[in-house]
């Protein structure tokens, strides 16, 4: 496992065993921040840009004044992979809080953001993306602006430990009988040919990857709807997939114990996969070449 000891604070870079923030800090107490997930193939970033137009649409959205430009930050990030020598998969998590001030309610005054990001190590999981994971459904009791990359995510951890514990990859949330989306990934349904997926509301986190799904489904000639789906569409579906940063486009075979079509991955689903393959520049271990 590589070690990748330089992180990104604030403008800086300092090693990570001398990062240190007040316990007063609000994204420690409130939750009060938001943040992105950057995938990284072969050391080089995927999607860096849609990432930080995201960030600062988060950032602008709950009125955190972010400390650089996108230029900016697109420059402070790519020095970050310069400086830990990353040549391999990988991720970068970036945070960005209100700051450190004494704990009240409403915002403090005069006080600068606190941001930091870091480098992981993180492999593609060949085995989930060649042969599909199980998920259970849970109803989404999230609050309604889940287009904000926030870091209010106790009811995403509680859903996606729940399916953990059912020995299943992730869980997909239904509010009024209609899926919105996952824990942590957006998910699609493949009927007669056509993806159905819920529409880019303040219901559903918009995901950089789902961006790709479209684009990709229309070079394909594939029919992208933007339409609701319900739970009980699901045990009708030909296929299920999920996308996201670090689940790039997942095959899903199961759905609360029960079998997705024929339960191996759809041929939709793998000519995505191959799209996404090709765009992400992944040249080892391809799962379309052995599939």
């Amino acid at each position: 496992m590589a070690n990748y000891p330089i992180i990104l604070s604030q403008t800086k870079f300092t090693h990570r065993d001398t990062l240190q923030y007040p316990y007063e800090e609000r994204g420690l107490q409130f939750g009060d921040g938001v943040y992105e997930v950057i995938r990284i193939y072969n050391g080089k970033y995927y999607l860096l840009e849609e990432h930080i137009n995201r960030l600062f649409r988060s950032a602008e959205a709950v009125k955190i004044a972010l400390p650089f430009t996108k230029d900016e930050l697109t420059n402070l990030l790519n020095t970050l992979l310069q400086k830990n020598e990353v040549e391999t998969d990988a991720k970068v998590y970036l945070q960005a809080t209100r700051g450190s001030a004494p704990r009240e309610h409403t915002f403090p005054e005069d006080v600068p953001a606190n941001v930091y990001a870091y480098v992981t190590a993180l492999s593609r999981n060949l085995e989930f993306l060649k042969n599909g994971v199980g998920t259970i459904t849970k109803r989404d009791v999230r609050w309604e602006n889940c287009y904000i990359k926030s870091l209010n995510l106790l009811p995403n951890v509680l859903a996606k430990q729940e399916a953990k514990e059912h020995g299943c990859y992730e869980a997909i949330l239904h509010k009024d009988g209609f899926v919105t989306e996952c824990s942590s990934s957006n998910v699609y349904l493949v009927r007669n040919g056509e993806i159905f997926t819920h529409p880019a509301t303040n219901n559903i986190l918009h995901g950089c990857v789902r961006i790709r799904v479209e684009q990709f489904a229309k070079k394909l000639g594939i029919p992208f709807n933007e339409e609701g789906f319900s739970v009980e569409d699901i045990a009708q579906a030909d296929e299920l997939f999920l996308s996201s940063s670090t689940s790039e486009i997942m095959p899903v075979i199961s759905v609360d114990g029960k079998t997705i079509a024929d339960g191996k991955p759809g041929a939709t689903t793998k000519q995505l996969q191959a799209e996404y393959e090709k765009d992400a520049v992944i040249l080892p271990n391809q799962v379309t070449q052995t599939t």
